[in-house]
C-alpha cells in the first residue's frame, strides 16, 4: 500500500513537472500571435504612408501639367487649340480630386490602424508580463516538485528492496495496464474492478494472505474497519433470463466490433444529443479508452458510418456523468457486463441459426 502511494505521488509530480512548461508555451504562442498582429498592422501603416506619398507626388505632377497648359493657352491662335488645352486642364483637375479622395481614405484608415496597433501593443505588454509571472511560478513549482519527486523516489526505492521480487513484478505489470497494482476488498467485492470474490478467495484475503483478483489481477488487501455486511446476491427473475434487446431509438448505443482497424476487438459507445453524435472507443479486452472522444453533426449511424460495418449491438446505458467518471479506463464491472451480453448475443444468434428450417431437398421424378 505504501508502494502504491509512492507511485501515485511520483506519477502526479512527473505530470505536473511536464505540464508547467506547456502552460508557459501556450502563453508564449499567444504572445507570438499578438506580435504577428502588431507587425502586420505596422507594415500596413507603412504601406499606406508610401501610397499617400505616391498620391501626393501624382498631385504635384498634375498641378505642374495644369500650369503648363494654362501657359500654353496664352499662345494659341485657334479656338480648337484653346478647347483642347481646356479639356486637358479639366481632365487633370478631375484626376487631382481622385488622388485627394484616395489620400483622405488612407488618412481615415491610418487612424483605425494606429488604434489597432496601440491596442495590440497593450495586449502584447500584458501577455509578456504574464509570461514572466508564469515562468517564475513554473520555476518555483518545478523546484519544489523535483525536491518532492526525489524524496518519493527514494522512499519507493527503499520499499522496493523489502518487497518480494515476484510480487513486485506482478504489481508493476498490473499497474502499467490498470493504473494501480492493489485494490481494497469491501463487501466481498474488489473495489478496483467491482467484481464479487468467491467465498474462499474472500477468506484468504481476510486472513492476510497474498491474493490476486481473478478479474483484474490487482493485489487485494482487506481493512476490517471498512467492512460492510455481506449481502446475498439476488436471484435473477425468470422473465429476465432471456437476453434483453437494445432499444433501437435509444439516444445511447453500444456496439462490439471484432476487426476495428489497427485495434482489433473494440467497444464503440455512441450518444446522440442536440443534433450531434459523440463517440467513445474502448479496447474490448482491457477496457482502456482508445484515442479521444469524437463529436460530429447528425445521429451516430450517419455521423460515423465507417465504424458500423461488422458490429454487434449490445445492451448498455450510462449517464454522461458516469461516463466522464471512467476517465481513461472502463470499470471492470461494466466491461464484464458487455462481455456477458456479447456471449448471450452470440449464443442467441447460434440458437436462431440452428432453429432455422433446412431448405427442402429436390429429388428426381421416378
Amino acid at each position: 500500500m505504501e508502494m502504491q502511494e509512492a507511485e501515485r505521488h511520483i506519477s502526479r509530480l512527473k505530470e505536473e513537472i511536464a505540464a508547467l512548461p506547456k502552460r508557459v508555451a501556450v502563453i508564449e504562442e499567444k504572445l507570438a500571435g499578438t506580435k504577428a498582429i502588431v507587425e502586420k498592422a505596422k507594415a500596413a501603416i507603412k504601406a499606406d504612408e508610401a501610397a499617400r506619398r505616391k498620391h501626393e507626388t501624382a498631385i504635384t505632377d498634375l498641378q505642374g501639367k495644369i500650369s503648363k497648359y494654362r501657359d500654353q493657352s496664352l499662345d494659341v491662335k485657334t479656338n480648337e487649340q484653346y478647347k483642347a488645352l481646356l479639356h486637358e486642364i479639366q481632365f487633370a483637375e478631375q484626376d487631382i480630386r481622385s488622388q485627394e479622395d484616395k489620400i483622405l481614405e488612407l488618412m481615415v484608415n491610418a487612424e483605425a490602424r494606429e488604434k489597432a496597433v496601440k491596442t495590440a501593443e497593450a495586449e502584447m505588454k500584458a501577455e509578456a508580463a504574464e509570461i514572466e509571472k508564469e515562468k517564475i511560478v513554473a520555476r518555483d513549482r518545478t523546484t519544489q516538485d523535483e525536491k518532492e519527486l526525489k524524496e518519493w523516489t527514494a522512499k519507493r526505492d527503499s520499499l522496493r528492496s523489502v518487497i518480494d521480487p515476484d510480487l513486485l513484478r506482478h504489481f508493476e505489470r498490473v499497474s502499467k495496464f490498470r493504473g494501480s497494482g492493489i485494490a481494497e476488498v469491501r463487501g466481498q467485492k474488489c473495489m478496483g474492478c467491482q467484481v464479487m470474490l468467491r467465498p474462499q478467495t474472500f477468506n484468504d484475503v481476510r486472513s492476510d494472505q497474498v491474493v490476486m483478483c481473478e478479474s483484474c489481477q490487482r493485489i487485494l488487501y482487506y481493512d476490517v474497519s471498512k467492512e460492510v455486511p455481506e449481502v446475498e446476491p439476488a436471484e435473477v427473475p425468470s422473465h429476465r433470463r432471456h437476453r434483453a434487446r437494445p432499444k433501437l431509438d435509444s439516444p445511447q448505443a453500444w456496439f462490439f466490433r471484432p476487426d476495428y482497424p489497427e485495434h482489433g476487438e473494440v467497444l464503440l459507445g455512441f450518444t446522440n444529443s442536440s443534433g450531434t453524435a459523440m463517440r467513445r472507443l474502448y479496447d474490448f479486452n482491457t477496457g482502456r479508452q482508445i484515442g479521444d472522444i469524437l463529436i460530429r453533426e447528425g445521429k451516430y449511424h450517419l455521423a460515423f458510418p465507417e465504424d458500423m460495418p461488422n458490429t454487434i449491438r449490445l445492451n448498455g446505458h450510462f449517464d454522461e456523468a458516469e461516463l466522464e467518471s471512467w476517465g481513461a479506463e472502463m470499470p471492470m464491472v461494466a466491461l464484464d457486463r458487455f462481455h456477458a451480453d456479447l456471449n448471450a448475443a452470440r449464443a442467441e444468434a447460434a440458437k436462431t441459426s440452428h432453429a432455422a428450417p433446412n431448405p427442402p431437398e429436390h429429388t428426381a421424378a421416378s
